[in-house]
């Protein structure tokens, strides 16, 4: 397992604190991604920090492929470019989503966390009192269609370029979000999405809050995945898909040392990060991306880490 990052932004800096609390691993995003030029320079940036660039992920051109909208094909091909060239420069993960409305969902940036801490939290009842739902656009079954293109589309050339695609889950994992459909909110759905392809390639991002929100068991799932896990955010929250908290990684529900020991079980030696994050009195910068708790996650990660690897922890 390599403990990776993103940072925002993704200074000197920045790359100078997180090289030296020990990360390994850099995760892009594709705007700093999407022409050769523009992934190569990411990655020789990385470099010299001596960090290695594992993942791309966000804001891929994907809204009309989700919808299959007028730019479907055009953007398929942009995906598939950044496929080649992620393959020509061994950088090994492309994250994606497949959420219908917009990227992950929250109704607060100021919940209180620990020592007057601030942190991301989720209420559906807020949501739904909000009078402005985005219209519907696809219904489920559409969207299975759709994704079901999609992923025929794009696996011969991940598979080529010896890219894994990890599908990150909805966030909040809902059935319905705002009024529109969604369809990745449950184990039961990423086993329906390995059905429609079975390559390797075809893989999932293990959002561990998210999986956290949904109910299940935690250990269980990642051994139920085993192999199809590609990539994994590593954070937890405090409640239910409806109504939750994120929390500091050590003062969430989950029992993340029985995690930790999941994915050593099953093999998993892929980009781990922290996701998102509390946000630290005097902090500034996008909510639950700041670096302080980010910082302190990595130390948390890597202590898990080291205890499932010694003889103490089997």
């Amino acid at each position: 397992m390599q403990i990776a990052i993103v940072l925002t932004p993704p200074t000197d800096q920045n790359f100078r604190w997180a090289a030296q609390v020990g990360v390994t691993d850099y995760v892009a995003r594709y705007n700093d991604a999407n022409s050769y030029e523009k992934l190569a320079a990411t990655k020789a940036h990385a470099q010299s920090f001596g960090l290695r660039l594992a993942v791309v992920e966000r804001y891929l051109p994907i809204d009309d492929i989700v919808h299959a909208g007028p730019a479907r094909e055009e953007n398929i091909e942009a995906i598939k470019t950044l496929l080649v060239n992620m393959g020509k420069l061994d950088v090994p993960v492309l994250c994606y989503n497949f959420m219908p409305a917009c990227d992950w969902t929250r109704t607060s940036v100021t919940a209180p966390e620990r020592g007057g801490a601030f942190t991301t939290a989720f209420d559906i009842a807020e949501m739904e009192a909000q009078p402005d739902a985005l219209p519907a656009r696809s219904t489920a079954e559409q969207l299975w269609a759709n994704l079901e293109y999609f992923i025929n589309a794009i696996v011969p050339t991940a598979e080529a370029a010896g890219v894994t695609l990890a599908m990150h889950p909805d966030d909040p994992p809902l059935p319905s979000l705002s009024g529109n459909d969604q369809i990745m909110f449950s184990p039961e759905c990423y086993d329906r999405l390995f059905s429609l392809n079975r390559s390797p390639a075809n893989a999932m991002c293990f959002c561990q809050g998210t999986f956290s929100e949904m109910g299940v068991d935690i250990p269980a799932t990642i051994r139920h995945f085993g192999s199809r896990i590609g990539y994994v955010h590593f954070r937890d929250v405090i409640g239910t898909a409806s109504n939750f908290v994120e929390s500091f990684h050590d003062n969430g529900q989950t029992d993340m040392f029985a995690a930790m020991q999941a994915y050593a079980d099953v093999g998993f030696a892929g980009a781990m990060r922290p996701d998102h994050v509390p946000k630290l009195d005097g902090e500034e910068g996008m909510d639950g991306y700041t670096i302080l708790g980010r910082l302190f996650a990595v130390g948390y990660i890597r202590g898990l880490m080291d205890a499932v690897r010694s003889p103490a922890g089997k």
